[in-house]
């Protein structure tokens, strides 16, 4: 009966009903001389309906008309047929009444201005504030619907476009009209009540994000007081003199890493220096930001320290919409966080596993991919990516003739062919990379740079998970060394684990171990894995947790993930 009732009313052959959008001011009907001044015959149609008789096309018309004539400002209006549409269907009655619905799109609309990714929607909610403060509720009613419709667009379109919106680029393209599937939900919301449970749903069904938006919400009561800086150079240790403890203590305090009854009695005592008691403070403040935790202050956690609230809310309010990219449940699972240089593997709702990883350096960054983990090779070859070969390895054996031999490469004569070319009778003047013909293979072993283990992960960039020799590589604080795979901690443990979740025994495992051919083992239970970017969320402790932007993907503006070219694998 609704749909009926809608339709009859959309193809109404009078006049344009009078209705009040707000208790005072009554809607604008279109006038036959409007309609000539503005040049539209009654021919014209909706792009949305090709096909109509000439009554409904009238009444299209008019309601078009009626749209241009309430809008005070046409230019900040984006989707005129889907609004006289949708305004027709209910009788030009006002379809934000319930104010808990306009709030909480405001609120959304908040947090993606505060993240800078999309200066429209930051127009639009600036906008929206002014309607609702000169109480001018008719103008507000348009846009926030108009509004409603730009932002269901975006996040319908996040999943093929989020990689570049998100992580650099911005959304800086007018947005399609939702689907017919999504307008037709947001229309039986209107005609049920239910507009706040329809807005409610387009935020991420996902515990990640309101846990930022929390950590948001602390920060921003804060915001407005003064945020003291700390300046002092050098660094800093255990007993050191503060010059400015106050300042230090403060900062400490309100980023949760002291309580507000140890900052008071600190004060009270009149600290002059680095104590134990503060330095734990610190130590919590670099553990949250992935620094040493040695309680020593250099330049570093000196940096971090000197971030300000507004600053973090924005890098917050940006990772609240990456969420929306990640899965949402963690049955079965591998999730690598590169900024955060951390492996997190599940299995059935049961977090297993975790380790430290080497990820890609800033010019051959690490791509974000999701995928699944379908095999394990044991004593992998290595087929060296011509990027690599020609930038890295020519150059070291054009000085070092031995560097081939003693790294265990096979110059090999084609992608297409397994023959093998003697490297002495290759002649010096060729180990360059226009004059080079070859392909290069490294050989299984202790020296090979996927290490013992390699884990295949189908995608379009070449990119895997694999294990690595250079184990002290995992004690830095920075881990981007790589050309683009992910070196995995403790490798060994992680194939062990995958494997037993297929079937495979430990005595099978330990007896590929220990063999020095290369063999590659197919996973009956192929693990999801998604290679994500986050630089900000909320641990299980609550501790809010940032991370350096490795990328520089937190720069909306700048270059995003798919500006570069990737390369496939380890670069010693």
């Amino acid at each position: 009966m609704a749909m009926i009732r809608r339709s009859c009313i959309f193809l109404l052959l009078s006049s344009i009903i009078s209705v009040s959008v707000s208790a005072n001011e009554p809607v604008l009907t279109p006038t036959p001389a409007l309609l000539s001044e503005q040049g539209i015959s009654t021919q014209q149609q909706f792009i949305s309906e090709p096909v109509v008789s000439p009554e409904a096309a009238l009444q299209q018309q008019k309601s078009r008309l009626w749209v241009k004539e309430v809008a005070d400002d046409l230019s900040s209006i984006q989707y005129i047929d889907k609004l006289a549409q949708l305004y027709a269907s209910f009788a030009y009655t006002p379809i934000w009444q319930d104010a808990f619905a306009a709030t909480e799109l405001e609120e959304q609309l908040r947090i993606v201005a505060l993240s800078g990714v999309s200066s429209d929607l930051s127009r639009r909610y600036s906008q929206l504030k002014h309607y609702k403060l000169a109480n001018d509720w008719r103008q507000y009613d348009l846009l926030a619907t108009d509004t409603l419709l730009a932002y269901m667009s975006y996040i319908e379109n996040l999943p093929e476009f989020g990689r570049d919106w998100l992580f650099g680029t911005g959304v800086d393209v007018p947005l399609p009209l939702p689907t017919e599937m999504q307008t037709g939900r947001l229309l039986d919301a209107i005609d049920n009540n239910r507009m706040r449970y329809f807005v409610t749903s387009l935020k991420p069904v996902n515990d990640s994000y309101n846990k930022i938006i929390l950590a948001m919400q602390t920060l921003e009561s804060s915001e407005s007081e003064h945020w003291p800086g700390f300046y002092q150079q050098g660094i800093i240790r255990l007993g050191d003199r503060l010059k400015d403890p106050d300042s230090l203590i403060t900062i400490l305090e309100r980023m949760g890493d002291i309580t507000e009854y140890d900052a008071d009695r600190m004060r009270a005592s009149q600290l002059r220096t680095l104590t134990i008691e503060l330095s734990l403070g610190v130590k919590t403040f670099q553990k949250r930001h992935g620094l040493k935790v040695d309680g020593v202050i250099g330049p570093k956690t000196r940096y971090w320290l000197a971030i300000t609230p507004k600053e973090r809310i924005r890098v917050l309010a940006l990772n609240a919409q990456r969420v929306r990219l990640w899965p949402v449940e963690y049955n079965s699972v591998l999730i690598v966080n590169i900024p955060g240089y951390e492996l997190n593997l599940w299995l059935d709702n049961k977090h297993v596993f975790d380790s430290k990883v080497i990820v890609g350096r800033p010019s051959r960054r690490t791509p974000l991919i999701s995928s699944r983990v379908n095999s394990v090779v044991f004593n992998p070859y290595w087929n060296v990516p011509k990027s690599i070969m020609r930038k890295d390895i020519l150059p070291k054996a054009r000085r070092d003739r031995s560097y081939l031999y003693r790294h265990n490469y096979a110059v090999i004569r084609s992608w297409n062919s397994s023959e093998q070319i003697p490297i002495h009778t290759i002649h010096p003047s060729m180990l360059y990379a226009k004059t080079f013909p070859y392909r290069l293979r490294q050989k299984p072993g202790n020296k090979n740079a996927l290490g013992l283990y390699k884990f295949n992960i189908p995608n379009d960039n070449s990119i895997y998970l694999h294990d690595t020799p250079a184990k002290s590589l995992f004690n830095k604080d920075d881990r981007a060394f790589s050309s683009g795979c992910v070196r995995v901690e403790n490798a060994d443990v992680l194939a062990l684990i995958l494997l037993n979740y297929s079937g495979v025994t430990d005595q099978r495992f330990y007896e590929l171990s220990g063999r020095k051919q290369t063999k590659t083992v197919g996973l009956r239970n192929k693990v999801q894995v998604h290679l994500i970017y986050q630089t900000a969320w909320v641990d299980d402790g609550g501790l809010v947790n940032f991370r350096d932007d490795v990328y520089l993907y937190d720069k909306v503006g700048g270059s995003s993930q798919t500006d570069q070219k990737y390369t496939s694998a380890y670069n010693h």
